[in-house]
């Protein structure tokens, strides 16, 4: 279903005449899914005795029957003939809700007697129509988004039972879409693109998960009547704490942390694992540049503290799942750790500190071996880990050396004359 508009081209007329028309875009930092400053039903209510009211009436009892008649019918045949007439209902849909905003919303901006809300609304739709020039398939996705997400607003103010019916409808489909962007974020990130280009998928991946699981996923956890999302609630109920008040950096890649792990359970096949490890390694290198930017130390130990859960979460319940792997001596490295992993955890119920610090001492020396091979890049984050391994008593700290920029210095108290080494890790 996440095709719909494409497949219907013949009936589709979504922004025809808008694309042809200019108009000044308002506050263009806001994304497709921004919160305004009141309910998006608004727009709706003054054309409920209206034409266009009646027509998005009409269509959407008409997409509301073919869905519930396809949940109904088991025959392989006529199932695939209830799909195809779901698909054209949907898409008619959709159409009457975007031609409420092409004949209403747009001719009062145009004749400036908007509101500055309806204003605001229609800088969104604008938004979204523009992405159809640099990106169809992300534009196909948000601009279906956008119009259910309209009309769910709408509904919601309706009956209960009509409320309902909608709801499982609307989490249905929307789920369908936000697989479809998630899908096509991941395979955009196999394409051959600058690291800039790179940051802004991460930033649009986490962006779409963050979206799910605050607007949809309550929804479904709502109707969930067998108790299919129980293995993610505790993570949900974690996610729930960043959805108030203001985040610092630290917080920021906690919540995302805690998306990807969610997005494990519920988008394996839209975001498969080898993005989901990349994404996972786009917020290490954040937590590295995090802990050695930090000058407060409180700070500096928060954002460790959240490096060796993100390292656990990678390397624990990440990597244990990982099938094929590009080199032989990689797989073997990790066999390696994983061993080594378990042994540790062996020390959980036996003496807790002991466990924590030996786990610590594991998943250091595991990164520190992946950082050293590009050591001009990450001096300051391997400086930082051999003092932690010190610290520790896992690493010796070698008589008259000092780590500077990278390199050893040695040197007596008298002595003038200094001689610099290459650092060398000892583990």
């Amino acid at each position: 279903m996440a095709k719909h508009l494409q497949h219907n081209k013949g009936k589709e007329k979504v922004g025809l005449h808008m694309e042809e028309r200019s108009l000044r875009v308002y506050n263009g930092e806001k994304t497709f899914f921004s919160k305004i400053t009141s309910t998006l039903s608004k727009l709706l209510i003054p054309t409920k005795i209206g034409f266009n009211s009646m027509l998005i009436l009409m269509k959407r009892n008409n997409v509301l029957k073919a869905y519930e008649n396809t949940l109904t019918i088991e025959d392989a045949s006529r199932k695939e003939q209830a799909s195809k007439k779901l698909d054209d209902t949907y898409a008619l849909y959709l159409e009457s809700i975007d031609k409420y905003i092409m004949d209403s919303i747009y001719k009062k901006v145009k004749n400036d007697t908007a509101t500055e809300f309806e204003k605001d609304a229609l800088a969104q739709y604008y938004m979204i129509t523009h992405l159809k020039e640099t990106g169809y398939t992300e534009y196909k996705y948000k601009k279906q988004m956008y119009l259910m997400r309209l009309d769910y607003e709408t509904v919601s103010g309706e009956k209960e039972k009509i409320f309902d019916r909608y709801k499982k409808f609307y989490s249905m489909e929307m789920e369908v879409l936000y697989k479809g962007l998630l899908k096509h974020y991941s395979i955009r990130l196999a394409d051959n693109l600058s690291d800039g280009e790179k940051q802004e998928i991460y930033y649009k991946i986490f962006k779409t998960l963050e979206e799910y699981i605050s607007n949809i996923l309550p929804i479904k956890l709502e109707l969930d009547e067998n108790n299919a999302y129980k293995e993610i609630i505790e993570s949900y109920n974690n996610f729930e704490r960043f959805t108030v008040g203001k985040l610092d950096q630290n917080d920021t890649i906690e919540k995302n942390m805690i998306l990807l792990g969610i997005s494990r359970k519920l988008f394996t096949h839209s975001l498969p694992l080898v993005v989901a490890e990349q994404c996972y390694m786009k917020l290490l290198e954040d937590i590295r540049s995090l802990i050695v930017d930090t000058k407060v130390a409180r700070k500096q130990e928060k954002a460790y503290s959240l490096l060796i859960n993100l390292m656990e979460e990678y390397n624990v319940k990440l990597l244990s799942t990982k099938i094929y792997w590009d080199k032989p001596s990689l797989r073997d490295e990790y066999k390696t750790f994983w061993e080594e992993y378990k042994k540790v955890d062996c020390l959980k119920n036996a003496n807790y500190d002991e466990y924590i610090k030996e786990k610590e001492i594991l998943f250091v020396r595991s990164d520190l071996k992946k950082v050293f091979t590009n050591e001009n890049k990450y001096y300051r984050i391997i400086k930082f880990y051999k003092n932690k391994l010190v610290e520790y008593g896992a690493m010796r700290q070698l008589q008259n050396y000092s780590i500077s920029e990278g390199t050893y210095t040695k040197g007596a108290k008298k002595a003038k004359k200094r001689k610099t080494r290459k650092a060398k890790v000892a583990v």
